[in-house]
């Protein structure tokens, strides 16, 4: 399987993100995941194709260019479809479906057929959950940043307290990824790019 580099990522960004402003949101959002990825695995692999992660962090939002309209509003209505709509556009430009994985299996602490049925989301069909640890990493290190106006950091707490309303099984969820992988240290990371914490 063809894993692409930094160079073609970035590239592939700039070629579907429909401003410089979205441009620059996403592709820094993701470069953010990438460095708490790095960070948690601390430089110890512990069997993970660390190749594979650092372009699914990269890669993971990359969706989001498709739900910007002609004037360059997000419609945050259909923000759900952000990771279907990557994993489409991954696949369009040729890539494995173990590198397209990483949009749609990404959202909130994974999203199962009963979830997609029960919500009522704008979804096909299917299971959106991460199953390889590879996956279950990007997903992860995704909760503690988000695009906001402006972006922030979000602690492991706040999230935890967050996802609470999606039910027991995604706070359980949570919990055993933070288990898994540890907690990052957001301080270094808030000073480099200036966001704030909640």
């Amino acid at each position: 399987m063809r894993v692409p580099g930094d160079r073609e990522i970035r590239a592939l960004h700039e070629k579907h993100a429909p401003t410089r402003e979205a441009f620059e949101l996403v592709l820094a959002h993701c470069e953010i995941v990438c460095r708490i990825a790095e960070q948690l695995l601390g430089g110890a692999d512990d069997g993970v194709d660390v190749e594979l992660v650092r372009a699914g962090c990269l890669l993971h939002d990359i969706g989001v260019y498709r739900l910007y309209d002609g004037t360059g509003e997000l419609d945050h209505g259909r923000y759900i479809r952000h990771g279907v709509l990557g994993h489409e556009l991954l696949a369009e430009e040729g890539f494995a479906e173990a590198i397209c994985r990483f949009c749609s299996c990404h959202t909130g602490m994974g999203l199962g057929p009963d979830d997609v049925r029960r919500q009522r989301l704008p979804l096909p069909p299917g299971d959106y959950r991460a199953r390889s640890r590879e996956e279950r990493l990007v997903m992860y290190a995704d909760k503690f940043h988000s695009k906001s106006s402006p972006p922030t950091f979000v602690g492991a707490d706040t999230y935890a307290a967050d996802v609470r309303r999606f039910g027991a099984d995604k706070v359980a969820a949570f919990t055993a990824m933070r288990e898994e992988f540890g907690e990052p240290d957001l301080t270094s990371l808030r000073t480099a790019y200036g966001h704030a914490l909640r």
